[in-house]
């Protein structure tokens, strides 16, 4: 029998590890509450504040809010100034409540939370092999994801990524053309485009129909109704032909992202282009293994890979993929262009042309 000499200190620095991470996935779940609550945007601004204040602006109750701001104090989310007082920084503001903030993750809470509530139903999946579809996960997967991606792209993909593509794309949109944006969701990226270029024309699709329902709202209320067309569709059911074709960190989520690749490129019209953003990664496991890799990896444990499983072919790619082996997928669906043109700490973002 081999006798493993523990090193008690390094068992202790695990140990503590490990705690962390219990405050870290109990600070999710009260990230949400004081989302949900209004409790951080009452705080924004509002300087030195006591629970008892904090109830009052908010309608909530005093004793719950003193032990969530002692909770948030604990993890570093807001501080606590003494004399039954506590703030909540600019900076974490921002980051907390201002969704127009390319630094906003409040939506990553949301998401998160949505996903570890398919616990049990990833313990079976482990044992069979089976799939567990985005669609099977609790709603607020699908608000959460919008609400996480979406700042990334109100501060990038008009100012930056769509500047960033050769082959006159941005002349093209503001000229009018064809827009078909595959994975839609919530249709966030879709609406931002129809904004930015009016006289261009738009198709958002997504095989959840419940996001289709909330698109097809939030274009009516952003006043890009008339331009903007959604359907409850799947990636390799898209007709008609384009200008641009956009995935936005949806590819590495299907059954077959060769064969989506594949049936896009039949569907861009001469000279046309497919925009590619994924998440970010770096080309092997070990430079992947840093704080972002891990909420990667972890997201695609519980929700893209299963994601991919439930489809056919199953390909599984993973979020965390990165350029090497989405240039492969491209070459094999018959793009002859495969080109880096952005990235953010979040995101990789890429020019396919054949």
């Amino acid at each position: 029998m081999t006798v493993t000499t523990v090193d008690e200190q390094r068992l202790m620095e695990f140990v503590f590890k490990a705690v962390g991470d219990f405050g870290a996935m109990l600070a999710g779940s009260l990230a949400v509450i004081g989302d949900k609550l209004g409790l951080y945007r009452a705080m924004a601004g509002a300087g030195p504040m006591t629970p008892g204040e904090l109830a009052t602006a908010t309608g909530t109750a005093e004793r719950y809010v003193r032990e969530w701001l002692c909770a948030q104090a604990a993890s570093g989310y807001v501080s606590y100034e003494g004399d039954d007082r506590f703030s909540l920084s600019a900076e974490h503001a921002v980051a907390l409540t201002d969704e127009n903030s390319g630094a906003c993750v409040i939506g990553g809470f949301e998401l998160v939370l949505a996903a570890v509530r398919s616990t049990d139903r990833l313990v079976d999946a482990f044992r069979t092999g089976e799939g567990v579809g985005w669609h099977e996960h609790h709603r607020d997967l699908f608000e959460g994801c919008e609400r996480f991606f979406r700042p990334g792209y109100h501060a990038h993909l008009v100012g930056e990524w769509i500047p960033a593509l050769s082959g006159g794309v941005e002349e093209r949109l503001r000229a009018g053309c064809r827009v078909a944006d595959v994975g839609c969701g919530h249709g966030a990226s879709t609406i931002l485009l129809a904004g930015a270029y009016p006289e261009s024309t738009f198709v958002g699709i997504d095989y959840h129909a419940g996001s289709i329902a909330a698109a097809r709202d939030r274009a009516a209320l952003a006043g890009v109704a008339n331009r903007t067309r959604f359907e409850a569709a799947s990636a390799t059911e898209l007709s008609g032909t384009y200008d641009l074709i956009c995935l936005f960190d949806c590819l590495h989520d299907m059954g077959d992202p060769a064969g989506t690749l594949r049936h896009l490129r039949e569907h861009l019209d001469p000279g046309g282009s497919i925009l590619l953003v994924e998440p970010f990664a770096g080309d092997t496991v070990a430079d992947n293994l840093n704080p972002v890799g891990a909420v990667y990896y972890g997201a695609s444990t519980l929700l893209c890979t299963p994601n991919s499983l439930a489809q056919e072919v199953g390909t599984a790619l993973g979020a965390q993929a990165g350029e090497p082996r989405l240039r492969a997928v491209a070459a094999s669906a018959g793009f002859t262009s495969f080109r880096r043109v952005a990235e953010t700490p979040f995101n990789l973002v890429f020019q396919l042309r054949s």
